[in-house]
């Protein structure tokens, strides 16, 4: 039996298809729900740009597992700026950005102290210590750095964690930036900076992060943003505003049993079957 992801065909575990394992949550033996946590494992030369399109996100900085979650891409060729990411560009006027790739980044002990100050403030002190620092900016998951400068005064501001594989697919992994700035939206402006600098390069995607709160929802405020609910790519803001409101109150039922999701897919499992790119399929019926 082989597990399949996306639209390349029925095939046996090859060099192109990954693995797939359930790792089991805490189940609901009153309602019948068994949940299961559903990582992918790359097999050799697998790229992960086919494993962040068919819905996963690394759970390890080494690339070599991802989990499957509900997370926001920018179909960056649908992208065009609104007044409100035109009113966040203005905000940040002066401030430019440069592409660096990881081996010629200079990550100097004044940007490890730049980076752990950030990190404390934001996530708490040391959640991110030295040392996770340091592993993250020698791992696979960072390939660039889109490093930010204040163009009146030369000084740093901030700088965005990439991994970026060109034309395919960008992640804005960790963003660090000063907090002087916050009056200007720093961090916001460098996410719309950077969609802004990845369209103009022709990239495909870039992949913004998981979605699960309303603090979340600001990666979903450009043009071309979708985000994947469990068997497709939807560009319906609606229903991921639906997904998040039935996040607040637990309920015994899941997603596809739940009052309330049959009108974003009105013809029931049918409609979200043909919707779905995983299949299961016997090793005597591919390409």
């Amino acid at each position: 039996m082989c597990w399949l992801v996306g639209d390349r065909g029925c095939r046996e575990f090859t060099s192109d298809a990954m693995k797939l394992l359930f790792s089991e949550a805490n189940p609901d033996y009153a309602h019948y729900t068994f949940p299961y946590a559903i990582w992918a494992i790359p097999e050799s030369g697998e790229n992960p740009p086919e494993i962040f399109a068919s819905g996963f996100l690394p759970s390890s900085k080494f690339l070599d597992r991802f989990y499957l979650c509900r997370h926001i891409r920018v179909k960056l060729a649908d992208y065009a700026a609104s007044s409100e990411n035109r009113r966040i560009l203005r905000k940040g006027a002066g401030i430019s950005c440069r592409l660096i790739k990881r081996n010629d980044f200079d990550y100097s002990e004044e940007r490890r102290a730049f980076y752990k100050k950030y990190a404390d403030s934001k996530f708490g002190r040391d959640v991110m210590n030295f040392e996770r620092l340091d592993g993250l900016f020698s791992a696979p998951i960072i390939s660039h750095v889109l490093e930010f400068s204040d163009e009146t005064n030369g000084k740093h501001v901030g700088d965005v964690t990439l991994y970026l594989e060109e034309p395919g697919m960008a992640y804005y992994y960790y963003s660090f930036y000063d907090l002087a700035y916050v009056s200007r939206n720093l961090g916001m402006y460098m996410m719309t900076a950077a969609v802004e600098f990845f369209a103009k390069r022709k990239v495909r995607h870039l992949y913004l992060g998981t979605c699960y709160s309303q603090q979340a929802l600001y990666k979903s405020q450009f043009k071309g943003a979708e985000f994947f609910n469990g068997f497709r790519w939807s560009e319906n803001l609606k229903e991921l505003k639906f997904l998040i409101q039935k996040d607040k109150t637990p309920r015994p039922e899941h997603l596809l049993e739940l009052p309330g999701f049959e009108p974003f897919y009105p013809k029931g499992l049918k409609q979200i079957s043909a919707l779905s790119p995983f299949q299961l399929c016997s090793a005597n019926n591919r390409d």
